[in-house]
């Protein structure tokens, strides 16, 4: 290895750090006894890169231990030594730590690894974050490590099995430092976040927090690191570094108790280290100083200033003499000897007994040595050892006798709880330290009381669902089903990016973050920004309605005084946000202040899909590390209802909320931080089910999902896996993962079990369905049909299974989930199977199943006839002059109905009904029916005050937006039913004859199709302007010669007169030949003709059309002599039409005609 530079200063002597002959450097003289020897700077010298730089002594002080920001760990024998061994540990170490020869270190690619020392040969990872890990520490035994992260994460992580690990959430920014209590029960930990807190690592929560350190959003702008420590063995005393001070508290009351400072600091603090003693503090500076009290008198022993000032960044005391080794952010290394050493000797752990005495309270191991004044002798019984490190939160004696002072049971300090304190604070003040003078507390003589009883949660913070934390710098602000929106907040530039999934919604766009947003939603109609207030400004509402048709798209709204916005969301039609002062505010998508209500505790989160709101929050303190959570769940649509009323929130034990919001169907789902993936039930009462756990699918404990999006049809759970942490990076792109939905169901891997939860799962995933058709959405009818098919299906297989097994009564318990068809199939299995008292009870169950849907149908036939009858607008949203509107009105409406070949399905049997009118069925080649009362379904469809539905198919407008074609098809085959079955059909409202609310428009695969089948008179592809002149013009004709008619007006082309003609030629040569080999015989035989024949025929064709029409016709059946009358005189009113752009299609045509048409038109 290349030697490193010389040392920097003239120095010639080498200063040893082992004991022994070399002992001390020779250079200094011994101070006369009993005086200070004054403190020595050795000249610093290069040691890495320039950069955060840590700096340690081995165990046995033998040599100094340097890591950079260059990736090497350094191992100087001495100062001057210019050969240091060298351990490359990664491209960039961000911290390091050393204990009973493991070295473990943060490095870049955001692990812990752990190397031995001083081989340096890599030992494994031993945790991994999202981010790089900036500070890591041992215990005092050296069996853990605690390392804290920029992604706000700190863990505990055992040395020998990495699998033990710990994690403490909390933090709202990245952690700057940690330090371990000597005794284990505490561990401490200071953020970006201003806050350093205590977490007590028994049960992994926060002792106490304090708002000590000025925020920041990055471990690169804090003005300090704040390497914090806890007085060594004993653990009484935390120091903290804050600003130009070191702020001590005591341990278990938390109380501030004395701070450290002195003139000779004039800039924050950035790292302090006690002497192994415990008696005196070191403390550095940002601009190069050092500093040295005795923590008992709290005077300042000894003032070092760096010879550049550069910061300090690094301190290590001696563990055997009195010196410090310290480190800048330049990379450079130095030492710092004889301090606080008396008479040039070895500097002993363990402190005099007459500074023992004197302040024993503060630095000995045991805090009840010294119970009484005049006790000076130590109690080395085992048992108080064993007390030390006892946890419990039992109360027990230090030893086998009982204490001096009076009948308390004193709890030793590291179970010792905090609400104990609070509500007993004589209890820690009996042990306060005496160094003042302070007397000892009297005590009472009978016993106090405490509380024992389990100790309040923190209350989860508000949060945006699909976001990361706020204080990053890049971070997603949301990532839903619709798209991404990011937020880039560094010194460049301060802006948000949107990104959508499906770039026909919207294309991509930046926007400036002048106002600071934090929040965001996104929806397929706006984007709905907000931001916390600040001393000047108010808390905004900033929408963005990008699918508005005007220019003005953007609006924005500020909250009252001292209220501030914590949670947003989007709906259909409105946004809404929830606040500080206990209120959610509902607005329109346009900016129109709408209802307002009061929520019973802090909001946690929100989410909206098309109606529905859900908002979460604090229905109450959570105890022993659980969230006490509710939800409320709101329709905001015409006929606005609560479905939840603040229900409690199922959370997994000592979990909190990590996402809650709807599946893409509608359905309200959340995942809490263990995992556990539930979704609203309807089928059971609104309850809360369990679908999926994440951290099935995790391969390490550290690894979580970060859900994205859920969906029911397909069953898909999107979510980014996060190695390591709960959130991803912006930069790479994450990639998205499917996992799949598996219901907690016992004995999954028998074949039983998997069957059981197959059928409860399609079950669950398709309630959806049954709530969109109730609230007039449309659905796919076929993924209905094909879900109960599904599940008719493993019931089967169940019922299968059980019959093998001999389990005829628990066959009977699946029939009665069958359907009455299944269940006949269940009573021919059983048959088969020759189990005949099985069979015989399954008939009278197909029996029972019949005469109840029978008896189901009868009866609600009649409750809908009684209420039409009795209130025709209950339950609709119809004004009365919508029902009652003029008779003259109604009959020119009939003509145009019966005029037109699309007229709505829902309009026509309204309006038959209100006027109660006998009429054959226009869409019906057969007898038509007498009456057809109006079906519920119709109703609904042709409210115009009901759900506001874009494509609502409206039955009281002329003009109907959507296409009616599914209707009209349903319809017509009703029709060939007898009357009585087809009234019946039309009036339950889930008949299989009625499609969805809101029938989809055909395409045109299905329109070319059309051509091939045979079709009933229903023609949906007619344009609203046709309608409205042949409305106009056409006078009253049977619907046969109608379509007749507009089959007359296609002209034919020479083809089809040439096939018509010969077809009997053809028949001739092969009599069994299909009707579409018939086509394409004809067509091979019609390309064999000359270029003139073939011109003949066309001219023919051209020059006949009328001709060749009146021939078809005469081929035709003729239904009456009349109706030829009114198409003879429609004929000729069409010829006027013909210039007009029109796309028919022929309705009864022979199969010959059509088929050649088309293949025409194909060529």
């Amino acid at each position: 290895m290349a030697p490193l530079p010389q040392p920097r200063g003239s120095g010639s002597s080498r200063a040893h750090f082992r004991g022994g002959a070399s002992g001390r450097a020779g250079s200094f003289e011994a101070a006369p006894r009993g005086e200070k020897m004054p403190s020595t700077q050795k000249p610093m010298r290069y040691g890495h890169t320039e950069g955060h730089t840590d700096v340690c002594f081995d165990d046995s002080g033998s040599c100094i231990v340097t890591g950079g920001s260059d990736g090497d760990i350094r191992i100087w024998e001495n100062l001057d030594d210019d050969d240091p061994k060298s351990i490359n540990v990664g491209e960039k170490s961000y911290s390091f730590a050393l204990k009973n020869g493991r070295l473990v270190s943060a490095v870049s690619n955001n692990t812990v690894q752990i190397h031995t020392f001083p081989e340096g040969a890599p030992d494994g990872i031993l945790t991994r974050f999202t981010t790089n890990a900036n500070h890591v520490v041992f215990n005092t035994d050296g069996t853990k490590i605690a390392a804290g992260s920029s992604d706000f994460m700190v863990k505990i992580v055992e040395v020998m099995d990495c699998s033990q690990q710990k994690s403490f959430r909390g933090h709202d920014a990245p952690v700057l430092s940690l330090s371990f209590d000597p005794k284990e029960a505490f561990l401490a930990s200071a953020s970006c976040d201003g806050s350093v807190r205590v977490w007590k690592i028994s049960d992994q929560m926060c002792e106490t927090s304090w708002p000590l350190l000025q925020k920041c959003n990055d471990v690169v702008n804090a003005k300090s690191i704040c390497r914090l420590a806890w007085q060594p063995k004993s653990g009484k005393l935390l120091a903290v570094p804050v600003d130009k001070v070191v702020k001590l508290y005591r341990r278990n009351t938390w109380e501030n108790q004395c701070d450290l400072s002195d003139n000779f600091i004039t800039q924050t603090l950035n790292v302090v280290i006690w002497s192994p003693c415990g008696q005196y503090l070191a403390a550095g500076s940002v601009d190069g100083c050092i500093a040295v009290w005795n923590v008992d008198t709290r005077q300042c022993m000894e003032r070092i200033k760096h010879e550049k000032s550069y910061t300090i960044c690094g301190l290590a005391w001696h563990p055997k003499y009195g010196q410090i080794a310290y480190t800048d952010t330049e990379g450079n290394l130095g030492l710092i000897e004889n301090v606080c050493d008396k008479d040039g000797k070895k500097l002993s752990a363990k402190v005099p007994s007459t500074v023992t005495k004197e302040y024993g309270d503060l630095f000995d191991e045991d805090d009840n040595d010294f119970l009484n004044g005049d006790l000076t002798e130590l109690q080395s019984s085992p048992k108080v050892t064993a007390n030390e490190e006892d946890d419990d939160d039992d109360l027990m004696l230090a030893s086998g006798r009982p204490r001096h002072r009076g009948a308390i049971l004193e709890d030793d300090e590291s179970s010792l709880d905090t609400a104990v304190m609070k509500v007993n604070p004589n209890l820690e003040g009996e042990e306060d330290d005496q160094a003042d003078g302070l007397s000892v507390l009297p005590v009472s003589s009978t016993q106090r009381p405490f509380y024992d009883g389990p100790m309040p949660t923190p209350q989860q913070k508000p949060f945006q669902s699909g976001s990361t934390p706020v204080h990053l710098t890049h971070r997603f602000m949301v990532w839903n089903s619709i798209g991404i929106i990011r937020c880039y907040n560094d010194e460049q530039d301060n802006a948000i990016d949107v990104e959508f999934h499906d770039t026909s919604i919207h294309h991509a766009t930046h926007l400036p973050n002048s106002l600071n947003h934090t929040m965001a939603d996104l929806s397929s109609e706006a984007i709905l920004l907000a931001s916390e207030s600040t001393e000047e400004l108010a808390s905004k509402l900033h929408c963005i309605h990008f699918s508005s048709w005007d220019s003005s798209k953007e609006w924005t709204v500020d909250m009252p005084k001292d209220e501030d916005i914590e949670a947003i969301c989007l709906g259909q039609g409105w946004a809404a946000c929830a606040t500080s002062a206990l209120l959610t505010r509902v607005f329109t998508i346009g900016g129109v202040q709408k209802e307002i209500f009061s929520l019973p505790g802090p909001v946690v989160s929100m989410a909206g899909h098309g109606e529905q709101l859900m908002v979460i929050y604090h229905r109450g303190t959570g105890f022993d590390g659980d969230q006490c959570l509710g939800v409320q769940l709101m329709e905001l649509g015409k006929r606005k209802k609560q479905v939840f009323h603040g229900d409690p929130l199922p959370l997994a034990r000592k979990s909190y909320l990590m996402w809650v919001g709807f599946s893409a169907e509608g359905t309200p789902c959340y995942v809490d931080s263990e995992g556990i993936v539930r979704m609203l039930n309807r089928g059971l009462g609104n309850t809360w089910i369990p679908v999926c756990n994440t951290r099935e699918y995790c391969k390490g404990k550290s690894d979580h999902y970060w859900v994205v999006g859920i969906h029911e049809n397909p069953q898909q759970l999107r979510c980014i896996p996060c190695k390591g942490a709960r959130f991803p990076p912006t930069l790479p792109r994450p990639a998205v993962a499917i996992l799949s939905f598996k219901l907690p169901y016992c004995q999954i891997t028998t074949e039983k079990g998997q069957m059981e939860e197959q059928f409860w799962r399609s079950a669950v995933f398709h309630n959806h369905l049954d709530y969109l058709s109730k609230h007039g959405y449309e659905y796919d009818e076929n993924a209905k049909n094909q879900a109960a098919k599904e599940q008719q299906e493993l019931l089967m297989k169940l019922f299968a299974l059980s019959c093998k097994l001999e389990r005829e009564f628990r066959c009977m318990e699946l029939a009665g989930l069958m359907t009455q068809n299944v269940v006949n199939l269940a009573v021919k299995y059983a048959s088969r199977s020759r189990k005949l008292i099985l069979a015989q009870r399954l008939s009278e169950l197909a029996v029972e199943k019949a005469t109840e849907l029978a008896a189901a149908e009868e009866e609600e036939e009649e409750e809908e006839e009684e209420d039409f009858r009795s209130h025709p607008n209950a339950g609709y949203s119809h004004s009365a002059t919508e029902w009652s509107q003029p008779r003259a009105r109604t009959l020119q409406h009939d003509q145009e109905v019966e005029d037109s070949e699309e007229a709505d399905a829902a309009e026509e049997m309204e309006e038959m009904t209100a006027v109660q009118r006998h009429r054959s069925n226009p869409f019906c080649k057969s007898v038509g029916m007498p009456e057809v009362s109006t079906p519920k379904s119709a109703v609904i469809a042709s409210s115009s005050q009901g759900r506001v539905n874009p494509f609502k198919v409206t039955a009281n407008k002329k003009d109907p937006t959507g296409t009616p074609g599914n209707v009209l098809d349903t319809m017509s085959k009703a029709s060939k039913k007898t009357p009585a079955s087809t009234s019946r059909a039309g009036n339950k409202q889930e008949s299989p004859v009625l499609k969805p609310l809101i029938p989809k428009p055909k395409s045109k695969q299905a329109l070319a199709a059309s051509f091939f089948q045979s079709r009933t008179p229903s023609t949906g592809d007619k344009t609203v302007e046709e309608r409205e002149e042949k409305a106009e013009k056409a006078v009253p004709e049977t619907p046969a010669a109608a379509t007749e008619t507009t089959e007359n007006k296609r002209p034919k082309t020479g083809f089809q007169m040439w096939l018509e003609e010969n077809r009997g030629s053809i028949l001739e040569d092969a009599p069994d030949l299909e009707e579409t080999e018939i086509i394409k015989e004809g067509m091979s035989r019609f390309r064999m003709l000359t270029s003139e024949e073939r011109m003949g025929w066309t001219e023919k064709a051209k020059g006949g059309t009328t001709d060749s029409n009146s021939t078809e016709v005469k081929k035709r059946k003729r239904p009456s002599g009349a109706s030829d009358e009114r198409r003879e005189s429609q004929e000729e009113k069409s010829k006027e039409d013909l210039s007009l752009p029109r796309k028919r299609k022929p309705l009864d045509q022979s199969a010959n005609v059509k088929l050649s048409a088309f293949a025409f038109k194909q060529s």
